[in-house]
């Protein structure tokens, strides 16, 4: 080989003073379209004997190219659309979307991701791999947004709905879309009125009751984080020494913290009052016209029968009453029948299925003998010719 003589300008000193021989340098190049930095999309999928799923807007340090650096990817995922839904962690064992900050690279490149650069854990260290994809300046992330509202006056059709907007502005925005109820009755956003503030006139196609929920279903906008921190692990005298942004996990995990808990978020059983609908009332005018079949009807149901003869108190002649003892007598002694009755042909099943277990045990022992003796035949190799043959074989053959 020849030697080749680099000069190379703008050297940290830290460089020089903690310049480690064991450490190879590999001098590379750049073009001139690669030293940008912007948004650069990936397709990324966490390796399979990584022990942790990634969490989204955790910091990575990514090996891209020629350079190392660590920053803050969003995951999502690519709907059918093309719309770029937002993920709060990667797929478990499929690939995902990534948008991430960093330096300028061709499409198809490769790259790898690690958490940190500490070399005494004994776990798994790459955490994903990936390849770029497209050079995109906007960013088009969105997750999804659920408005709540309530009604606030109810009409046939119409209703005012307060609690979903803040102000007039808001509403203006979401003129003509679609809303719905809990119960599943649709309808669509319509103007804004003057008060209170952020309610507006919603039509629907079916009359809603106060009760219920009104809700729209949005798409946020999620914003991808510029932060672009290169490792310089070489500028330092311990190479795995260098500490890079901690994710949050970390940060408690070193200070002792446990994650905060929101007391909406917890399971809590719910206790929905009963509700109470009012009865039925047809028109006078309806009623007429309805056949007598449908026609409601002025008569004592059955419930309310039984509740007067309840409350009706009811004395007995003595005639009556030795009659109805008598009666009683009968009927002790016939119930004393049949479950003596029972009880007798309990018996007699179980005598003949005893009865039938012992004839079937005395069949079998005397299959057994009666093979015992045809083998006994048959392998001691006598027969005395075609004709020959002991009892014992033509009793088998009888049988």
């Amino acid at each position: 080989g020849i030697y080749v003589r680099l000069e190379i300008s703008g050297v940290p000193c830290e460089f020089i003073h903690h310049f480690d021989p064991h450490y190879p340098i590999i001098a590379g190049g750049l073009l001139s379209g690669e030293q940008n930095i912007g948004y650069v999309r990936t397709r990324l999928k966490k390796h399979r004997w990584h022990k942790q799923i990634l969490k989204t807007k955790d910091p990575l340090i990514v090996s891209l190219g020629w350079r190392r650096f660590q920053t803050i990817p969003v995951y999502c995922k690519e709907e059918d659309n093309g719309r770029l839904r937002a993920l709060k962690y990667t797929e478990q064992h499929a690939p995902c979307v990534s948008t991430m900050f960093g330096p300028i690279t061709p499409p198809g490149t490769g790259f790898l991701a690690v958490q940190t650069l500490d070399t005494t854990k004994r776990d798994f260290r790459i955490a994903a791999t990936g390849v770029v994809l497209e050079l995109d300046e906007s960013v088009n992330i969105v997750k999804k947004l659920k408005l709540v509202g309530t009604p606030m006056k109810i009409f046939k059709n119409t209703a005012f709905v307060k609690g979903m907007f803040t102000s007039s502005l808001e509403v203006a925005r979401y003129e003509g879309v679609a809303i719905r109820t809990v119960s599943g009755i649709r309808g669509q956003i319509k103007k804004a009125i003057k008060s209170p503030e952020g309610a507006f006139r919603a039509t629907f196609e079916d009359k809603i009751l106060m009760s219920d929920i009104v809700f729209v279903r949005t798409w946020c906008p999620v914003a991808v984080p510029s932060f672009y921190n290169p490792v310089t692990s070489l500028l330092q005298e311990d190479k795995t020494a260098w500490q890079g942004m901690r994710t949050v996990g970390q940060m408690r995990r070193e200070k002792g913290l446990r994650a905060p808990q929101k007391a909406d978020s917890h399971y809590k059983p719910i206790e929905r009052e009963k509700r109470r609908f009012n009865p039925l009332q047809v028109p006078a005018k309806l009623t007429k016209q309805l056949p007598f079949k449908s026609k409601p009807k002025d008569w004592v149901g059955k419930s309310q029968r039984a509740g007067v003869m309840r409350k009706r108190a009811v004395v007995a002649e003595p005639k009556d009453q030795k009659v109805s003892a008598l009666m009683q007598q009968l009927f002790s002694v016939h119930k004393d029948k049949v479950v003596k009755k029972k009880r007798a042909t309990r018996q007699q099943q179980e005598a003949h299925k005893r009865e039938q277990a012992k004839q079937q045990e005395k069949a079998a022992d005397r299959l057994r003998r009666d093979k015992k003796d045809y083998y006994k035949f048959h392998g001691a190799g006598r027969g005395g010719g075609r004709g020959g043959g002991s009892s014992s074989s033509k009793r088998f053959r009888k049988s």
